[in-house]
């Protein structure tokens, strides 16, 4: 299927939330429209949160397809989250209402998929539709976060989104693992290790 001019359906994706030790991982994936092109793409890191929730909205709108999915805490202790993290990718794109001829993946390493996939380093400031995956992918992470921070109150899940701060490990240190962090991860299983009689 191809869009006219002859332009392909080709799906960016990216996800969000490999670092953090609490909360799920997300991906995205999007397929622009080449007739409604969206001003500002950019890796979802180096856009303020308030620029990100515009661009969220944006590109909701005026993309051909988007799709959002995410791993939970427990396949990525389960998996682990370089597993876990294709995962969300092989979701993000499974749920897209629009089947892509060709996915591009921000970083090393594809997901298997029933398409023809080629990882791009740097994907997400350098394709446009990388970028708008990075940005969906992160912004429904940190809202997320927000959400967790209401659930598990004293860790500032809102403040940091689960990355392993001072703020964050003193946290830990105090109040113990809470059911969004992830066990597997070092600072997290050395906790449950010392606790353990």
């Amino acid at each position: 299927m191809a869009l006219e001019g002859g332009a392909e359906l080709v799906a960016g994706v990216d996800e969000a939330g490999r670092g953090p030790l609490a909360g799920p991982v997300f991906a995205a994936a999007v397929i622009l429209d080449p007739a409604r092109p969206i001003a500002g793409l950019d890796d979802s890191k180096r856009l303020a949160a308030e620029r990100r929730a515009q661009l969220f909205d944006e590109i909701r709108c005026a993309s051909l397809a988007w799709a959002i999915a995410r791993a939970e805490v427990e396949e990525i202790d389960r998996l682990n989250i370089l597993q876990a993290t294709l995962l969300a990718m092989q979701r993000a794109v499974a749920a897209l209402p629009v089947p892509p001829r060709q996915v591009l993946v921000d970083g090393r390493q594809c997901p298997p998929l029933p398409c023809p996939a080629q990882a791009v380093v740097g994907g997400d400031r350098l394709v446009p539709a990388i970028s708008a995956a990075s940005i969906l992918a992160k912004h429904a992470r940190d809202q997320a976060m927000l959400l967790l921070d209401r659930q598990y109150p004293g860790y500032a899940f809102a403040k940091h989104k689960g990355y392993g701060t001072a703020e964050h490990l003193a946290a830990l240190r105090a109040l113990g693992p809470s059911p969004a962090h992830r066990r597997s991860f070092r600072p997290v299983r050395e906790l449950l290790t010392e606790s353990t009689p």
